[in-house]
């Protein structure tokens, strides 16, 4: 990475504790770094999983800002990601579903659900399985038919992953109860966190009843 300014989403585990948010922000600052975003996408038993976007003046920082993070005492930096641009989870969701409620047939809600989604949660692949079979995907690398047709049923069938509570950590699943489908999405090395897979549920509920107005 060369020295010129860069943007970077930094996942960072840390103690769920009054300061400790500050202590990370005050670390980030030391090396030229400008929080512009926060998005917190887990809590738990005394520990939070934090997105920060930061700007970085110098790209060849990084390697020392998560140093600096980890300084912190109980912080941990899962991952740092470079990006184009600093993605809005709350913008991106509700463009998502105004985009679905546009839709003008269910072929076109079908291929919209597929792309917003995986551009929106920065997936590398969606897939729509319906009655043990795959009815669209969108990108790259993602399981051949009847393994997601098995991942569909699969991971439906536990209460905690239907409820947004948890799941594997490169897949992300939200049913369509109304039209008994299945929406997966699949992020290699990029973990799905709480947060994100609540989010994906409802604009999957969203879907599911612009379904049922197409097929009136």
């Amino acid at each position: 990475m060369s020295g010129d300014g860069a943007s970077l989403l930094v996942r960072v585990w840390l103690p769920d504790r009054p300061g400790a948010l500050g202590l990370v922000a005050s670390r980030i600052g030391s090396v030229g770094g400008d929080i512009v975003g926060i998005d917190v996408l887990e809590r738990g038993a005394d520990i939070a999983v934090d997105e920060f976007a930061v700007l970085l003046q110098d790209g060849s920082l990084v390697d020392l800002l998560v140093r600096e993070i980890e300084q912190v005492d109980g912080a941990s930096v899962e991952e740092v990601r470079f990006v184009d641009a600093f993605p809005d989870p709350r913008l991106d969701a509700l463009e998502s579903a105004a985009t679905l409620c546009e839709a003008s047939s269910v072929d076109d809600l079908q291929q919209t659900l597929l792309a917003h989604t995986r551009r929106e949660f920065l997936a590398d692949w969606s897939a729509l399985v319906r009655g043990g079979e795959v009815v669209d995907t969108a990108g790259d690398g993602h399981p051949p038919a009847d393994l997601l047709a098995a991942l569909a049923a699969g991971t439906t069938a536990s209460p905690r992953v239907a409820d947004g509570t948890t799941g594997p950590e490169d897949l992300a699943v939200a049913s369509l109860p109304r039209h008994e489908a299945t929406l997966l999405l699949g992020r290699a090395g990029h973990p799905f966190r709480r947060r994100e897979r609540v989010q994906l549920l409802a604009l999957a509920r969203i879907a599911d009843r612009a379904w049922i107005l197409l097929d009136d």
